[in-house]
């Protein structure tokens, strides 16, 4: 009996098997393809940098499984394009089946040397096609890549393009070997112009005693792992200039990653940081804005600088994802500054030191799923290898018509270790603070709000009305709590907002004065 069962069940599974199975017979195309697009255009990116990864679909709209006999590169082999069809790359391909009422992705990516190509009003447009099948049964897709030239600036590389230079950095005056991969500027690449962007591969630094100067309109470009260092003794001016036009920033300097990409333009931590070495002096920017970066800004040392160390004006400071300025016991002069959306916090004033802020808007909407410092954090201590806490002074921390604000209940934090003979310094003057303590967490004197050493004016959780801070728009709204709040005498000295609007008058707090939004 067990044995018929057996053989009854076999047969059974035969006959379902059977009558489920298709054989799958590819009959040739017959250039009825269709496709999810009829050009592809790659995002302009710049000679001998790779793009990102582009796909098309490929549809099989009719009743049968077809094979195209040939999917092909127009220029084939010299093509600047890759393709990649059922996850195998190359640029040329036969017998690509599709099954019927299917398709198939085929991913293109591009690395082009735009010396190889010509000149089209200062740009360069390289194309080709995707062929599909041949003679009558023929149907192309376009690809389009724009682009465009630049100013490399990278260390000595061998055959084998491994880096084989690495920067010398004088420390306390003893020249230490490092593996920072980078080397000093030149003589001749010491000022920056708006004729083509630069493109820094590692870190470019700026030698002892010498000055970068970074024109108006200055585009600069960053790749992966790779910034700017300002070496003992010298110096960088970033000398931008107010822009009419806010969508194309004409005569701002932008300091961003070398990925043109659409999808790169708010990705954080693309690029390193504009590091300012302890011994650096008299750093000036003005109209910069500074985006994608692991930490925008890192200023060291000189905390009783004169001049400041760091003196930044009408800039803003986006996307970081550690910090979107770090004082380490260094000396910083603020105003008319923008800084939002840092991993940790937009500013931080640690070891102690010197820090003056006037109409700065210091905010931070990085996911609050993950951020765990405050917009603005100051501290006056640090601990050493052998975990000895070392205290400095924290001479003063000035914030003055200022909007420290965020999606955290508590955006500021006065970190002091207390100790003898050591300052702590700090006061926020006609400031507007998102500081919610609901459950009664931070207590003493740091935390007063009505000890006028401390906060004098401040307006606490009331809401600035951001036209939209996710996306980095902080100019202020109708229905802002921050109008007309401003200490006159401070707004006396950046008598114009970062727009250039005159607040003489009645001052808001923050680096703008309010406007009227478009509801659409």
């Amino acid at each position: 009996m067990k044995r018929y069962l057996y053989f009854f069940l076999t047969l059974t599974f035969l006959m379902l098997w059977s009558s489920c199975r298709k054989d799958f017979e590819f009959s040739p195309s017959t250039g009825n393809l269709q496709f999810s697009k009829d050009t592809v255009y790659l995002d302009t990116v710049f000679t001998n940098i790779g793009s990102s990864t582009y796909n098309l679909k490929v549809y099989n709209r009719s009743d049968q499984d077809i094979s195209i006999p040939s999917v092909r590169l127009a220029l084939g082999e010299a093509s600047n394009y890759r393709l990649s069809v059922d996850g195998i790359s190359g640029k040329t391909f036969e017998n690509v089946e599709i099954q019927a009422k299917d398709s198939v992705f085929i991913f293109v990516e591009s690395t082009i040397d735009i010396n190889t190509l010509p000149s089209l009003d200062g740009t360069f447009l390289y194309t080709d096609q995707i062929e599909f099948d041949t003679d009558a049964n023929l149907q192309k897709v376009e690809l389009v890549t724009l682009v465009q030239d630049a100013i490399f600036i990278y260390p000595n590389r061998d055959e084998t393009t491994k880096v084989i230079e690495t920067l010398k950095i004088n420390i306390d005056g003893e020249v230490v070997e490092t593996d920072i991969e980078g080397r000093e500027l030149l003589a001749s690449e010491l000022t920056f112009t708006n004729e083509k962007p630069y493109v820094i591969y590692g870190f470019a630094a700026v030698p002892e005693q010498e000055t970068l100067t970074v024109e108006a309109g200055s585009r600069i470009h960053f790749h992966q792992n790779s910034g700017i260092l300002v070496l003992n003794g010298a110096s960088i001016h970033v000398n931008g200039a107010y822009s009419a036009d806010q969508d194309n920033l004409e005569n701002e300097v932008i300091f961003e990653g070398d990925r043109l990409e659409h999808g790169f333009s708010d990705v954080p931590g693309q690029w390193s940081a504009i590091w300012l070495f302890d011994g650096s002096t008299n750093n000036i920017i003005n109209y910069a804005t500074i985006k994608n970066a692991t930490a925008g800004i890192i200023c060291d040392g000189n905390p009783l600088g004169a001049p400041d160390k760091l003196t930044i004006t009408n800039s803003q400071i986006y996307n970081s994802s550690s910090y979107g300025i770090l004082g380490r016991n260094s000396s910083i002069k603020a105003e008319n500054v923008v800084i939002n959306n840092s991993g940790l916090s937009s500013f931080a004033g640690v070891i102690g030191g010197k820090y003056n802020f006037i109409h700065c808007t210091i905010a931070n909407y990085w996911d609050s799923s993950f951020r765990q410092f405050p917009s603005l954090l100051l501290n006056n201590y640090t601990v050493d290898e052998d975990d000895n806490v070392i205290v400095t002074d924290l001479t003063e921390a000035n914030f003055s018509n200022c909007i420290i604000y965020g999606d955290e209940n508590i955006e500021i934090l006065t970190d002091e270790v207390e100790a003898d003979q050591v300052a702590f310094n700090f006061k926020f003057t006609n400031c507007l603070i998102r500081f919610d303590d609901y459950n009664d967490s931070f207590d003493g004197p740091n935390y007063d709000f009505t000890n006028t050493d401390h906060y004098v004016n401040v307006i606490l959780n009331n809401d600035p009305d951001f036209k939209d801070p996710f996306l980095n728009e902080l100019i202020i709204g109708d229905e802002s709590a921050a109008i007309d709040e401003g200490d006159i005498g401070y707004a006396l000295r950046v008598p114009t907002d970062i727009l250039n609007t005159n607040r003489t008058m009645t001052p808001d707090l923050g680096a703008y004065q309010h406007v009227t939004f478009d509801e659409n």
